[in-house]
Formats: structure tokens, sequence, C-alpha cells
């Protein structure tokens, strides 16, 4: 009986050995493209001046701001030293560089698109499993375009936010701002209520989070408050007058600020910043 209860004992253990062995393979087999120690450590100290900053921006506030780095151009290994970091929400401008990193790198990381939207680019960023937000939405069009092209085993809804102009300027994307009270009917019959009331009543598997602006230099260089920053506050605020007439009751979340103004952004109400060359440093086009 003691041999036997032995033997079995040895048989459990080389079974386990196996099993373990095999298991630290398979961990060791997934491998991600890493910057080296140098670059890695000037990431991380990047990040920790931007996360400080980000912190006594928000002080007093009553939300957490998101910050988002802006990887556009940058190399895998790059987002790789960052999520080492701690850090989980990138963004990119393009969708075939979004698609190529976010198949090289850790499935939980969230990505934003920040880029111009293209019709034809609604379909391949659907596929994406770990898409995030879409940030720079502005047609109805493409809302439905992505809507549809989710594949079914994605379980949790896309996030999306209107793309707002409110510099006014010819070389941006994006709506007109709301100037008007909720009850105008310039307020009512505008392009960003339309396109918010189709994404809530027609485009179930997206979720409205926000809208989303890119403000001009001239406002962020001011000595002011930056006027693109209240344009889209009071835009938020006015849709959402709006839409909660309709029994939409969601927090519509603000999407500004970049590297040069982003604790401003923070401190007139932003819960997300893209920040791409404090964190990275000067891009380099491909």
């Amino acid at each position: 009986m003691i041999f036997a209860s032995t033997r079995r004992e040895l048989t459990a253990l080389v079974r386990s050995t196996f099993h373990q062995t095999i298991a630290q393979r398979l961990m060791a087999s997934t491998s991600y493209p890493r910057p080296t120690a140098e670059r890695a450590s000037e990431l991380a100290a990047n990040l920790a001046d931007i996360r400080s900053r980000v912190q006594q921006a928000a002080k007093g506030a009553n939300f957490s701001p998101i910050l988002v780095a802006v990887s556009k151009y940058k190399p895998a290994e790059d987002v790789m030293g960052c999520y080492e970091d701690g850090q989980r929400d990138f963004g990119e401008n393009y969708a075939g560089e979004l698609a190529e990193k976010a198949a090289a790198l850790p499935a939980d990381i969230r990505w934003h698109f920040i880029g111009t939207l293209q019709s034809n680019k609604c379909k391949p960023l659907a596929a994406i499993p770990n898409l995030y937000a879409i940030q720079t939405l502005d047609s109805a069009k493409k809302a439905t375009a992505l809507d549809r092209a989710l594949p079914p085993t994605r379980t949790e809804p896309l996030n999306v936010f209107i793309q707002v102009n409110t510099s006014a300027e010819d070389s941006k994307s994006g709506l007109v701002p709301l100037l008007s009270s909720p009850e105008d009917d310039a307020t009512t019959s505008s392009e960003v209520v339309s396109l918010a009331r189709h994404i809530v009543k027609e485009c179930p598997r997206l979720r409205l989070k926000g809208l989303m602006t890119i403000g001009s230099i001239d406002a962020s260089v001011s000595d002011g408050p930056n006027q693109d920053f209240e344009r889209l506050v009071r835009t938020r605020d006015t849709l959402k007058d709006v839409l909660a007439k309709d029994g939409f009751e969601d927090r519509l979340e603000l999407s500004m600020g970049m590297s040069a103004d982003f604790e401003d952004a923070i401190r007139a109400g932003s819960g997300y910043v893209r920040v791409g060359t404090s964190v990275f440093g000067a891009r380099k086009k491909a």
C-alpha cells in the first residue's frame, strides 16, 4: 500500500510539473516588442510627469481624467514600454497603424481612434476587438456603418464621441457647436443633436460617450480662457438638456486638450486628454 501510494504521488508530481512547464512555455511564447531599458526609463519618467500634472489640474474636480497616450508614428515598443508602466489608454490617427499595433500588443489595451474617420475605414476599425472608442464621429452614415460592422463576438458597445469643430477652421473636421438655448429651433434641428439622437435611437451597439474637439493653436496659447473649450462645454450642456427630454440620462464626457493645453482642458471639465509629444517625444513621420 505504501508503494502504491508513493507511486501515485510521484505520478501526480510528474504531471503537475509537466503542466507547469507547458504553461511557462506558453507564457514565454507570448513575446511582445519591448523598448530598451534606457527608452523604457525615459517613457516612465515622462508618464510620471504627465500623471502628476493631470492629478494636480484635477484637484477639486468630481471626476478623474483619463490620459490617452497618443502613439501616432511611434513604434509598438514604445507603446509596450508605457503599458508596462501601467498605461492602458492609447490613441491612434490611422486605422492601419492602429490595427497593426492592436494585433501585436496586449489585448487589454484600450484603443482610441482619434484621426479623421472615413466611411471605408469603419468596417476594419470595428473589427479590432479592443477598440474602446471612436472619438471623431461626424455623421449618421458612419455611425450606422460602425454599428452594423461590429462583430457578433463583441459583447460591449463601442464608445463614440461626436467631433465638434469649435474653432470653425476649414482644415478641421467636426460639426458646428451649439450656441443657442436647448429650446431654440436652431439647436433641435442642428447636426449635433440629429447625430446624437441617431446614435442613441438607431445604433444599439454604439454608446454615445461624449463630445470631442481639436482646439485652435491661438486659443491654446491665449492668456484668457480657452474659447474652444468653453464652446465644447456649452455644446455638451445644451445637448445634455435636449437629450434628457428624450429620456437619455448618461453622463456626456468631454475629450479636449493635448500636450500644450491639457491642464487647462481638465480645469475646464475635460474627462479625457490626448497627449502625445509630452509622453513619447517629437514625432518622426513614417
